[in-house]
C-alpha cells in the first residue's frame, strides 16, 4: 500500500531481531499493518538484513556511515513515531541491535555536548517512541527480580537521553513456554498498537535532526563513549 502523504503520523518500524522468521519479525510486520490501515505513513527497518560493522571505533576514530546506515539515519528523522522490536537477550538486546544504536545514534545527529559543561543537546527531540519486547523470562520477574535493565537501558540511556518522549514500553513473556495461541494473540496485540498509534492526530511540531538542535538538556552521564 502506498504511503499517504497529506499525514504528519510517520511510523518507522525497527525490527531489531536477527532472523526475520522471528516472533518479533511477525509482531513487526502487524504493527506496521495496523498503523497503515488506521492512516499513518509506515516505513519498516530491518536491521538483521542491513550491510554494516556494528562494532563503533570510538567518536575519535574516522568510521564513515556504510549506505544502509545513511539510509536509517534518514529513515529516523523523517519519523515522528519510533517502535523498536526486539527480544532480550541476557538481560538487554541483542547485541546487533546495539551495535545498530552504536553506529546510528552518533553526537551531532542523535545529540550533541557543549562545550566545557556538563549539559547536551538533544537532537531527536520532537519524537515518541514504543517499544513491543520479547522475553523468556515472565514480565514480572524481568521487572522485580533483574529491575529491567534493558528497558532503562533503551528508554533512559538512549532514547530519552536523545530527546525522544514520551517512551511507551509493552513486554511479552515468556515466549519459551507461550502456547500458539498465545503467540498470535501478541501478534494480534502488537496489530491493534499499530492501528491506535495510526487513529491519533499528529501535529506537524517536531524537530528533525537536520534542524537547529533543542535547548533541552540534562546533567552529563558517563555512559557513552568520550567525545
Amino acid at each position: 500500500m502506498a504511503e499517504q502523504h497529506d499525514s504528519e503520523n510517520k511510523v518507522l518500524v525497527i525490527l531489531g531481531h536477527p532472523q526475520s522468521d522471528s516472533l518479533c519479525a511477525s509482531m513487526a510486520r502487524a504493527y506496521a499493518d495496523g498503523a497503515r490501515e488506521a492512516g499513518a505513513q509506515v516505513r519498516c527497518l530491518n536491521v538483521g538484513q542491513l550491510a554494516f560493522n556494528p562494532t563503533l571505533q570510538g567518536y575519535h576514530a574516522a568510521q564513515p556511515l556504510e549506505p544502509d546506515l545513511e539510509a536509517a539515519q534518514a529513515d529516523i528523522a523523517w519519523a515522528r513515531h519510533l517502535v523498536w522490536v526486539y527480544p532480550i537477550w541476557w538481560g538487554a538486546m541483542p547485541a546487533l541491535l546495539k551495535g545498530f544504536i552504536d553506529r546510528v545514534f552518533l553526537p551531532g545527529y542523535a545529540f550533541k555536548y557543549r562545550k566545557d559543561s556538563p549539559w547536551w543537546d538533544r537532537l531527536l527531540a520532537g519524537r515518541s517512541a514504543e517499544l513491543l519486547v520479547t522475553m523468556d523470562s515472565p514480565p514480572w520477574y524481568f521487572r522485580w527480580v533483574t529491575r529491567m535493565p534493558g528497558h532503562h537501558q533503551m528508554k533512559k540511556a538512549i532514547l530519552e537521553f536523545c530527546g525522544i518522549r514520551p517512551v511507551k514500553v509493552h513486554s511479552f513473556g515468556p515466549v519459551r513456554s507461550a502456547s500458539p495461541a498465545r503467540l498470535a494473540g501478541w501478534v494480534a496485540q502488537a496489530r491493534a498498537l499499530g492501528q491506535r498509534q495510526g487513529q491519533k492526530k499528529i501535529r506537524n511540531a517536531g524537530a528533525s535532526a537536520a534542524q537547529a538542535p533543542t535547548a533541552a538538556s540534562r546533567p552529563a552521564r558517563p555512559a557513552r563513549p568520550a567525545p
